[in-house]
């Protein structure tokens, strides 16, 4: 790997007029991200809200359980 600068290969990334760029945030903002639609349908949104919409369908299941049984 090239050692542009002399700097350090651990040195933080800096942009084309020297300036420390944070690359995270830089990601994270970019909106013209090809992979934002996959990554917010493949990404669940949280643990909790698949849990509790499973909790959901198990309580309309068993409801409809019930009502078959009773035959209505």
């Amino acid at each position: 790997m090239s050692n542009d600068n002399n700097r350090p290969e651990n040195a933080p990334p800096r942009d084309t007029s020297g300036k420390p760029v944070n690359v995270v945030k830089r990601d994270l903002e970019d909106s013209d991200d090809d992979t934002r639609g996959v990554d917010e349908v493949i990404t669940p949104s949280s643990t909790r809200a698949k849990e509790q919409d499973a909790e959901t369908l198990e309580r309309k299941t068993a409801e409809i359980e019930r009502k078959v049984a009773d035959g209505n």
